[in-house]
């Protein structure tokens, strides 16, 4: 029984001569490697390589976004805002208080020629709205509660519901500013001491014994709770006009 010839060989034959044809045949077709495509990959490789993909994009993109900022819970347990109370002195924040009164004295320009009487909330009010009260000698005038009333400390933490202080009794004490009115004081420089200071807001008296020396100084009374954001939220604050519940 003879083989059937392969339809290429036949094709050849029809344009070629038997030896041209068989030449071809062998060199061209019969000859010639034939290159198989690889299987196609399981499912289970897929994926693999669909998690492979993910993970490498996950940590490119952590590697290039800035790290999460710590949760309150988080906070608290690494006892971030933590004061330990050996360090709760009294005497040991009087140094913050003094860099807070150049503070205010440079903020309001207490120490410049430029700065006249009487101090007004136009002029002053939105700065005294954006300052920092972390080291300001405060004091509960006014409350709802009336074991509020009296107390006086530095603020040691200024959050956006309380004032913690330390009293001179070396007392940490958190103070909510809701239906809270405080009252702080910016001693004059020893140059301007002599001026006469009184407007709306604030009074010129003698500073007791809680300066040094005696000189005069300007009073201000804060409403806690037209002020119940943080220092941070503060800075860039517009100064609005609000009305003043009566405590």
């Amino acid at each position: 029984m003879t083989s059937k010839p392969h339809i290429a060989h036949t094709l050849l034959t029809r344009a070629h001569s038997p030896d041209t044809a068989q030449t071809l045949f062998t060199e061209r077709i019969k000859q010639k490697p034939l290159y198989i495509r690889p299987t196609s990959p399981t499912p289970s490789d897929n994926r693999s390589r669909r998690r492979l993909h993910r993970i490498r994009k996950k940590t490119y993109f952590l590697r290039k976004q800035k790290p999460q900022p710590l949760s309150a819970r988080e906070k608290r347990a690494t006892g971030l805002h933590a004061l330990p109370k050996e360090e709760c002195k009294y005497a040991i924040f009087q140094e913050l208080h003094g860099m807070w009164v150049r503070y205010m004295q440079e903020m309001l320009e207490l120490g410049e020629k430029k700065f006249k009487p009487p101090m007004n909330p136009t002029a002053h009010g939105s700065k005294l709205v954006s300052a920092d009260f972390h080291g300001a000698e405060v004091e509960v005038v006014r409350s709802r509660c009336e074991g509020r009333v009296g107390v006086r400390g530095i603020v040691v933490r200024d959050t956006k519901f309380t004032f913690v202080v330390v009293t001179r009794g070396d007392e940490v004490k958190t103070i909510p500013k809701e239906q809270t009115i405080f009252r702080f004081w910016v001693p004059l420089p020893v140059s301007e001491a002599a001026m006469d200071v009184d407007g709306a807001g604030t009074s010129s008296t003698e500073v007791g014994d809680a300066g040094a020396g005696k000189g005069k100084e300007l009073v201000f009374e804060l409403h806690g709770s037209q002020f119940q954001n943080r220092p941070v939220d503060r800075a860039n604050k517009k100064f609005k006009w609000r009305n003043v519940d009566y405590i």
